[in-house]
């Protein structure tokens, strides 16, 4: 017979146990991969919900056009401003992967955007680019 002290002593240690094996199993490979980090940018991006959607960036952020010289957006802050106003002005905003091809830490996805506030659909390759778990730089390839 465990007397009440005893039990809650075991418990305690089993419980430390526990929270000490989960954090070792997590430090072994479960975090999330490239894909992964994309995916929960396009399902953020569909929910228009921005604090979702920039969880998955870094803070110093690069968002890009391809052969650009300058980013068109510098930093997590300029990058919230621009995607909350598309996501304010666009209610039936939602983005199609129509193809996703991983290499490395880059993502590229080829997608289809509608419901802009001004009608038009667009086609174009996003490469994300992670490091440390957040998107660290993203590039757009747009039809000419």
């Amino acid at each position: 017979n465990l007397n009440p002290n005893a039990i809650k002593n075991l418990a305690e240690h089993m419980k430390k146990n526990l929270i000490f094996l989960f954090l070792v199993i997590s430090s072994l490979g479960f975090s999330q991969s490239p894909s992964d980090i994309a995916e929960a940018q396009l399902k953020a991006y569909n929910a228009r919900d921005i604090d979702a959607f920039m969880a998955v960036f870094s803070d110093d952020v690069t968002l890009w056009n391809l052969g650009d010289t300058l980013p068109w957006a510098n930093g997590a802050t300029k990058a919230r401003e621009i995607y909350a106003n598309l996501f304010a002005s666009s209610p039936d905003l939602h983005s199609e992967v129509l193809s996703r091809t991983v290499i490395g830490n880059k993502v590229l996805d080829y997608e289809r955007i509608t419901g802009r506030k001004n009608g038009e659909v667009l086609f174009l390759i996003m490469v994300y680019e992670v490091k440390n778990g957040k998107i660290f730089r993203a590039t757009a390839i747009r039809e000419e």
